[in-house]
């Protein structure tokens, strides 16, 4: 079973799409339908981190899973058969390459597959070790509005130690940001999402450093929280706390939506930060700072949700797939006073 015959799913979107059955905690809703590209031999990249990684090993008769939670296959007609039934939850559908010969191409059929069947708007989750940056052309003609990339560390050193030559792996961080600047001309500004994962080694002021270059670049920000997936090389490798995600939720926060930038916020000697240049008691209590981050829907708002994908069942969430309620944000504001 491999694309563009068949792609996997995440295991939120085949709870939406009825083919696990639907319990989400605190009845969240998926909105977004996230799909990969699949291949017999995987995907050829070696990121430490990654529950893709090409040599990572899992029990026998054990799928592989991604960010956490599996990804289980269906043939993509059934797929689209099934989208065509859903109730109007799902807003956006995001097509993902892996590291493989084969995944530019499949992945833009499975693209073209969707425009044609069904109107939601569509995103390219694209490998740029795999692509010249001028072949983002033809994702766009395929019909995809938005681009994501999955940049992911937030400095050149950790990018090369977990991605690239630490590894062993094909990724440059020169050239992931040079397809980053290409695809902000192709599809325009802020139709482009990089995706960082915080927790890698990084400081705060090092992850907001690299949000406030995206941003200048014309591309929007979606944060991850670190998740070790057992097998993988950084298995034992622990989260971040929640005082240093949710201070850079904040920022990413401010910076994307233009209420203030780096160059303003002040950090103290460990690079945390301390100030960040605007008032934040009315963000904070709003709380849509701290929901998940992801490509809009046609309505404007994150569509792209991934309930509970970087959680642990009983912990506090870090990335609110839905708008968080008082006793959330009493919680936050507790967070985001940890350091």
């Amino acid at each position: 079973m491999q694309s563009p015959e068949y792609v996997q799913i995440s295991q939120a979107a085949a709870m939406a799409l009825s083919y696990r059955p639907a319990l989400f905690r605190r009845n969240a809703c998926l909105t977004g339908l996230n799909l990969l590209v699949t291949y017999p031999d995987g995907c050829m990249a070696r990121c430490a981190y990654c529950g893709l990684h090409h040599q990572r090993q899992v029990p026998p008769g054990k799928q592989k899973t991604f960010i956490r939670v599996d990804w289980p296959t269906y043939s993509l007609e059934d797929v689209l058969a099934r989208l065509k039934r859903d109730n109007g939850h799902l807003r956006r559908v995001c097509v993902g390459m892996i590291t493989h010969r084969r995944a530019f191409d499949d992945m833009n059929t499975v693209i073209r597959r969707f425009r044609e069947e069904c109107d939601l708007p569509i995103s390219a989750l694209i490998a740029p070790t795999l692509i010249r940056p001028s072949q983002l052309e033809e994702t766009k003609k395929a019909g995809a509005d938005m681009v994501g990339i999955a940049i992911d560390a937030a400095t050149p050193e950790l990018f090369d130690r977990f991605r690239g030559r630490g590894v062993g792996g094909p990724h440059r961080w020169e050239h992931y940001w040079a397809v980053l600047e290409e695809a902000v001309r192709i599809f325009g500004r802020y139709k482009v999402g990089v995706h960082l994962i915080v927790g890698l080694g990084e400081t705060e002021q090092e992850m907001i450093a690299t949000i406030q270059r995206a941003h200048d670049l014309g591309a929007h920000t979606h944060l991850f929280s670190f998740f070790p997936e057992a097998g993988s090389l950084l298995e034992d490798h622990p989260q971040p706390p929640y005082g240093q995600y949710r201070r850079v939720q904040l920022a990413r926060y401010i910076i994307n939506l233009g209420y203030g930038r780096y160059e303003q916020m002040d950090f103290n000697e460990r690079g945390q930060v301390v100030h960040f240049g605007v008032p934040v008691d009315d963000l904070i209590r709003y709380g849509e700072p701290f929901m998940t981050s992801g490509c809009p829907g046609p309505d404007g708002r994150v569509a792209c949700n991934r309930p509970f994908g970087n959680e642990r069942a009983g912990q506090p969430m870090r990335n609110y797939p839905f708008l968080p309620e008082p006793e959330d944000v009493e919680l936050i504001r507790y967070q985001l006073r940890e350091y």
